[in-house]
């Protein structure tokens, strides 16, 4: 925060007095001269040389401080303004000056008592005012800091560093629009004022208007291009504009210019993490951590990061540390509640939502995350209700909606009215969740179905909408809308009810007869396999196909059945004539459905085929992690949602191995009883 230490020797009265000798008087004025001047090695000297005649010299005492805290020498200035001051002590810019080199060192309760005693001494010294409201913030009093901004400007309106502090605590006060206000004001009295153009960018996001903020860093820099805050904020910006890349090189080059910035190497850390990169992301938090050991942000984002990485052991003991240096810290919190549940601790977990929760009653994440654990337990009823907080998490959601229509969840009854049910999320959740669509259109209401546009075929001849729509197509009126996710609750759906009737997706037949010409007599038991999902790799839902592959045999003819492959499997399956893939000749989800109309059993991991296959009632088998997705529960071989799905378990953490070797033999006894 802008602070005024800079020595105001023009306009001080030199205490030089009638009892000075002419030398020491002419003497005290050309080391003035030479300090104004900026030449401050031979100002120091002539101060120097004063003290020796006259070592009681206030004015010389006094100014020797501000020369040593203007060339850093903090400790030796306080020094100097102690001697000063206690020679006299109704000097009020002696206690500003011992203030602000107090301030400097990080001494806050000592440098408020030393503007205290200024402001005794001259009540309407401004300066004073302002930097004490930069104590009271640092010490985390807000309010008081507010009212001395308030003091300051009252006496000088035209004060642009104390409107810009005071726009800081309006911040703080979570009064953004306030804090524009007056960032804004300043900059109309300095508009070079870079610390007010990146405070004015830091409002900008707190309203949610990250493109305005990053303008506002960019005049900062433009005024200022070795401003290393304004680099980072402007890095925080472009995070959340999802420009990952431009965050990072961001940071790069506030590091670069300050390289122990501490924030800026775990923002670095954050957007790493963002970019699916954990590995890098853990050096930035442990370099961060180096610096500072007490950090807990840093400790909580390692502990995210060795999440990513698949270790909630180490993740917990990080989150933990955060929480002995700030236990009031409701994100770890959260942290441990998500560790705990990957460590199948689910009762823990929830006890630790719960502290987090108190701390913080809109948490959003916090009551999903809960949520989202007592479904896995099946605890629907409460799982259903805390899972509407999803929306609270980041309206900005691709699959967010703002209908001015209002949101069905069960309450007014639907007879002759109209509602749009329209999907979120993934694909798998919408073929999961369409199911509802008949248990809507039996409260006698008008159906609308909106859903991706590459479900939009498949879909066509499910039993429940009037009308199918793509997402983007224009809608007619309704009266009522209703998320996919939110229909559970809707209905209240509990474990004993939920509506499992199947197959209520059919394939098309005519794209069947397709698929049989492309495949081929069959001569074998045909198998379906899908073993990643589609673009990244993820450790929990994607089993290399190198490891899948223990489960070819000359027995069985297997066909993939998912579109996308990975770029490392591409070699594998070139390298296996023997696997029938057919990739971008599967143009849409109604084609995936009737080549799996043609298999005899399907063997998935975790994605929209497991899903697929349960909703047309196929057989299938599905390959679940050590820590499920909610719907699977816990334990269970079977599902409730899809009765001729066979769930298949890690038995430990990362173990695919145990999971092909069971898949491997339990698929050569079926072979061997269908021989």
């Amino acid at each position: 925060m802008p602070k005024d230490s800079s020595p105001r020797t023009s306009q001080q009265r030199l205490r030089i007095g009638q009892d000075r000798s002419p030398e020491v008087v002419a003497q005290m004025h050309q080391a003035v001269a030479l300090h104004q001047s900026g030449q401050l090695a031979m100002a120091e000297m002539g101060y120097r040389e004063i003290l020796k005649q006259v070592p009681m010299h206030f004015d010389a005492l006094h100014l020797m401080g501000v020369l040593q805290h203007q060339t850093g020498r903090l400790e030796s200035a306080v020094e100097f303004f102690r001697q000063a001051i206690s020679i006299n002590s109704d000097e009020p810019a002696a206690h500003y000056n011992m203030g602000v080199a107090l301030e400097a060192l990080n001494r806050a309760e000592a440098a408020l008592a030393s503007y205290n005693r200024a402001l005794k001494l001259k009540p309407d010294y401004a300066a004073a005012l302002n930097n004490r409201g930069n104590v009271l913030q640092v010490l985390n009093r807000p309010k008081e800091a507010l009212v001395s901004y308030d003091r300051a400007l009252a006496l000088r309106p035209d004060y642009p560093e104390a409107l810009n502090n005071r726009g800081n605590t309006l911040r703080i006060l979570k009064r953004p629009q306030k804090a524009l206000a007056d960032y804004d004001n300043a900059l109309k009295l300095r508009p070079g004022f870079a610390d007010a153009f990146n405070n004015r960018g830091n409002a900008l996001r707190d309203l949610g208007r990250p493109e305005e903020a990053l303008a506002s860093y960019d005049h900062a820099l433009a005024f200022s291009p070795e401003y290393a805050e304004a680099l980072r904020n402007r890095g925080l910006a472009l995070q959340h504009l999802k420009r990952r890349e431009e965050a990072l090189a961001s940071y790069d080059r506030a590091l670069a210019l300050k390289p122990n910035y501490v924030e800026a190497l775990n923002d670095r850390g954050n957007v790493l993490r963002a970019q699916k990169r954990p590995g890098e992301a853990l050096i930035s938090y442990d370099q961060a951590l180096a610096l500072k050991p007490d950090y807990a942000d840093a400790f909580n984002n390692r502990g995210a990061a060795l999440q990513d990485l698949e270790q909630p052991e180490e993740a917990l003991w990080n989150y933990e540390r955060a929480l002995t240096l700030n236990p009031k810290f409701a994100e770890a919190l959260n942290n441990c509640g998500m560790a705990l549940k990957d460590l199948r601790r689910p009762k823990e977990a929830l006890a630790s939502f719960d502290r987090a929760l108190k701390m913080k009653t809109d948490y959003a994440a916090a009551h999903v995350n809960e949520g989202l654990c007592r479904l896995l337990i099946g605890d629907l009823e409460r799982g259903w209700q805390k899972n509407e907080w999803r929306w609270q998490i980041d309206p900005h959601k691709p699959w967010a909606r703002n209908f001015p229509q209002p949101l069905w969840i069960g309450q007014e009854p639907l007879a002759e009215k109209t509602i749009l049910l329209h999907a979120e999320q993934g694909f798998g959740d919408t073929i999961h969740f369409c199911r509802y669509a008949r248990l809507v259109a039996q409260q006698r209401a008008t159906v609308l179905l909106e859903v991706p546009a590459p479900l939009k075929s498949l879909l066509s001849t499910l039993e429940g909408p009037t009308c199918l729509f793509a997402r983007g197509d224009p809608l007619p009126a309704f009266d009522y809308h209703c998320p996919l996710l939110s229909l559970p609750l809707a209905f209240k759906t509990t474990l004993e009810t939920i509506p499992a009737d199947i197959p209520y997706i059919k394939s098309d037949s005519s794209r069947v007869d397709h698929w049989a010409e492309m495949l081929g007599s069959k001569t074998l038991r045909r198998v379906g396999i899908a073993w990643s999902g589609n673009k990244a790799a993820d450790p929990r839902r994607s089993i290399p196909l190198s490891e899948f592959g223990r489960l070819f045999s000359s027995q069985v003819q297997f066909v993939s059945v998912q579109k996308e492959v990975l770029p490392t499997d591409e070699p594998i399956l070139a390298a296996r004539p023997d696997i029938r893939h057919f990739g971008h000749a599967l143009h849409d989800f109604a084609d995936t459905a009737a080549l799996i109309e043609l298999m005899d059993l399907v063997i998935t991991i975790d994605t929209s085929v497991a899903h697929l296959a349960g909703a047309m009632g196929k057989t299938v088998w599905i390959l679940l992690p050590f820590v499920p997705d909610w719907r699977w529960l816990l334990d269970r071989e079977d599902s409730l949602w899809y009765p001729t799905a066979r769930l298949l378990r890690q038995p430990a953490r990362g173990d695919w191995a145990s999971v092909i070797g069971r898949v491997h033999d339990d698929l050569q006894k079926l072979t061997q009883r269908a021989a």
